[in-house]
């Protein structure tokens, strides 16, 4: 059941809250052990706060956010030993809605890389192919949501960390436009004002409940519950290349493929056009510039704080990396990744005004193999393997935009492949109401991996 129903079984009385929780450590302990999507499990047992629509329903907050009582490392060495004292606006809506956070998910170490293997929690397994990466960052989320776990986990996505994971693991993955829900602690730097924080689930209903839960109500046009498909057209502009100017792998293509299909079934005109044209290194640089930014004022930090320099073993190769790149560029350095942001969404509002959505693959290739985007690989390789698979989601946290990645394909050889939708700022309703018809045309609830509760049990 996802979590609506879960809840809805509650307020019935033909479970009780208790139970859920029960039912939910019995899964955590069968199956985490295999594949680690959870670094940290609440223990204590605590009653809901809130009488909310959620009620009951257990969950995971990723390891980016901080939880009262719960250990809050980031997926680093670094802060293997922080626990976390307060509560996020974010998390006080989820606890008044109701849910039961049951631990925390596992990361990429500080969201850098778009694959869950760290050098602190090892690797998270995807529960389709347990040689292959649940991807990133939320990997751990995604891998916990897919396996049956917990119906719906926090996730948050600052370059595709939402979409890309549920593209790998066959959920459903909704990024929120910026600004669009309340604090969830990772605002003040370039890299955190891109992020947009939100969940992954099995329906779009349990997504679009969460959503009208955490947004900001004070933004003057709250998008409140959207709980019907779209009844319109939509005009969809579409194309394949990546920001390198690649081409996705076959299997990626002929999902995409399928996906024009069926939204030509469904009545929406689209219109294949040729991709905006970004300078893409650049563009990846300047991304990766500024998530480097965010890690070296931490860093800062943390020097001026404990009076001991963070040591070399307490962060990932890769980490140390980014920093020392932004720190040899010079005090200028920021202001270039900008102009370079600032560039790439003026073309890319202008490519695509006019238009509803804007339709892609969420990935040019399948799930990779685990290793492929390992944090003790080289710089420039991990950038180029990133920049490689994830050619199309990070523009739209650079431009605010909200997106989504749709489960609606599974290559020949088991793998889901998702489908990636993006809107204009502030379209997300647009958006979650074309989600909707999409579950109904092509339902995915039914579709459990091998390595999952119903599956195996």
């Amino acid at each position: 059941m996802d979590g609506m129903a879960q809840a809805e079984l509650c307020a019935r009385g033909e479970v009780s809250a208790e139970e859920l929780l029960d039912a939910c450590m019995v899964r955590i302990e069968a199956l985490n052990p295999l594949l680690r999507a959870v670094v940290t499990v609440e223990r204590e047992r605590r009653r809901p706060a809130g009488a909310g629509p959620f009620s009951g329903v257990p969950f995971l907050v990723k390891d980016s956010t901080p939880w009262p009582g719960l250990r809050w490392s980031w997926g680093s060495r670094l802060f293997a030993a922080q626990a976390a004292h307060q509560q996020t606006p974010h998390g006080r809506r989820l606890v008044e809605s109701g849910l039961v956070c049951v631990g925390k998910s596992a990361m990429s170490e500080f969201g850098l890389l778009a694959s869950t293997e760290t050098l602190l929690e090892g690797v998270t397994h995807n529960p389709w192919d347990l040689s292959c990466s649940a991807a990133g960052s939320s990997g751990g989320s995604a891998a916990a949501v897919a396996a049956g776990l917990v119906p719906l986990a926090h996730a948050n996505d600052g370059g595709g960390s939402i979409r890309m994971p549920a593209s790998a693991c066959g959920v459903f993955g909704f990024k929120p436009s910026r600004g669009r829900t309340v604090s969830a602690g990772m605002r003040g730097t370039d890299f955190g004002d891109m992020t947009s924080d939100h969940c992954i689930s099995r329906s779009v209903r349990d997504s679009a409940l969460f959503l009208s839960l955490t947004e900001d109500r004070s933004s003057g046009m709250p998008v409140g519950f959207v709980r019907e498909p779209i009844t319109r057209k939509l005009r969809i502009v579409t194309w394949t290349r990546t920001v390198l100017g690649t081409e996705p792998e076959p299997p990626v293509r002929r999902a995409y493929e399928e996906a024009m299909t069926l939204l030509s079934e469904l009545g929406h005109v689209l219109e294949p056009i040729e991709p905006p044209l970004f300078s893409g290194p650049e563009l990846g640089d300047a991304f990766f510039l500024v998530a480097g930014a965010a890690v070296a004022s931490i860093i800062d930090r943390i020097d001026q704080t404990r009076g001991v320099p963070v040591q070399t073993e307490e962060l990932e190769p890769f980490t140390w990396a980014l920093v020392e790149t932004f720190l040899s560029r010079g005090p200028d350095a920021l202001l270039h990744a900008r102009a370079v942001f600032a560039q790439a969404v003026r073309t890319y509002l202008e490519t695509t005004r006019g238009y509803d959505v804007v339709l892609t693959p969420t990935l040019a290739t399948e799930p990779w193999r685990i290793g492929h985007l390992s944090p003790v690989l080289k710089r420039e390789e991990l950038i180029r393997r990133t920049a490689r698979t994830n050619g199309y989601a990070p523009i739209h946290n650079i431009a605010g935009c909200p997106a989504m990645s749709v489960p609606l394909h599974f290559s020949e050889s088991g793998l889901p492949i998702g489908i990636h939708f993006a809107a204009a700022p502030g379209a997300d309703a647009l958006l979650l109401s074309l989600a909707y018809q999409l579950e109904e045309a092509r339902p995915w609830k039914d579709c459990w991996p091998p390595y999952s509760i119903p599956t195996l049990f």
